[in-house]
């Protein structure tokens, strides 16, 4: 076992959810290989063809990867781990919402347009469940080229940025992707709608946390409808614009929004969730030209986060 290998107790974790059989009937090559190349090249951001010989045929992994990408493997292995978290609580359910910024290399240019995601094939395990592009990006519908890629111009240049929310402990629970120059305030009902936490046996899975925590980016009052509508308890500041706003109007600017300074010093657990993503650098920075390729490598990134946290 090589250094950021998958451990023993990993991968009896894993094992028994992975999906069996292989592209039309056959037999998947060795899964704990396979998987430790594509999350050496997570860690490490090397060019697949630049996979050390002892994951195998560079093709394997980075097909492996693409299928289980496009098919929601990741997504499917994630919330399972999360449902065997929730089933012995040990999910902090106060939640933060914030976003960072992956700079996308020069490699990730040039995608003309936004095709679908390919189609499963027979024996892939999760059928052809394939990704929604404006559900899992919340970008809107028929955007093409750069935008339909989530690739954008901001601050730090030609960008990619990851929305999510994590839990109390510090661990990604949902996340969306948006080109770089995409605020943060319009996708905080996108990020939420993406909390799903199966529950062991029968019953809906999970989807409204006890409080949201989230900074002034935020703060618009259709954010705050949004919460009060799904009564979710939340902790997010008032911008002083908007106070002064609220208070030139008087008795028709209604009463101020409650903040809870205790609860918002939890807030810092997305910053930690973000550093631990981006511990992973093929996250940092965006090789990918497909977002959907580029959404299965968090989703893998986060699935060894609630792994080995």
């Amino acid at each position: 076992m090589g250094r950021g290998d998958l451990t023993n107790a990993e991968w009896a974790r894993l094992e028994s959810l992975l999906p069996p059989g292989g592209v039309r009937g056959g037999r998947w090559s060795d899964h704990r290989r396979v998987i430790n190349g594509v999350l050496y090249r997570a860690r490490t951001g090397v060019q697949w063809r630049d996979l050390p010989e002892r994951f195998g045929p560079w093709e394997t992994a980075y097909k492996r990867h693409r299928r289980w990408s496009a098919d929601r493997t990741w997504k499917m292995l994630l919330s399972r781990i999360q449902a065997a978290e929730d089933a012995v609580s040990g999910i902090d359910w106060d939640v933060s919402v914030g976003s960072t910024a992956a700079r996308a290399h020069q490699h990730a240019a040039g995608a003309r347009k936004a095709p679908p995601a390919p189609v499963a094939q027979k024996g892939t395990g999760s059928g052809t469940n394939l990704v929604d592009p404006v559900a899992e990006t919340g970008r809107p519908a028929g955007g093409g080229g750069q935008i339909g890629e989530c690739l954008g111009r901001s601050r730090g240049d030609f960008t990619t940025k990851i929305h999510l929310v994590a839990d109390g402990r510090c661990r990604p629970l949902a996340f969306v992707l948006t080109p770089g120059h995409h605020g943060d305030g319009p996708q905080l009902e996108h990020v939420l709608e993406r909390i799903s936490v199966p529950r062991p046996g029968v019953g809906r899975p999970r989807t409204r946390p006890d409080r949201v925590l989230a900074d002034k980016a935020y703060t618009s009052r259709s954010n705050r409808r949004y919460l009060r509508r799904r009564g979710i308890r939340h902790t997010i500041p008032e911008r002083l614009d908007q106070q002064r706003h609220r208070q030139n109007r008087g008795s028709q600017g209604g009463r101020p929004t409650g903040f809870d300074r205790e609860h918002y010093k939890k807030r810092n657990t997305v910053e930690r969730a973000i550093n631990r993503l981006k511990g992973f650098r093929a996250v940092a920075t965006r090789y990918e030209k497909r977002a959907y390729i580029y959404l299965g490598t968090v989703a893998l990134a986060a699935l060894m986060i609630w792994l080995r946290t």
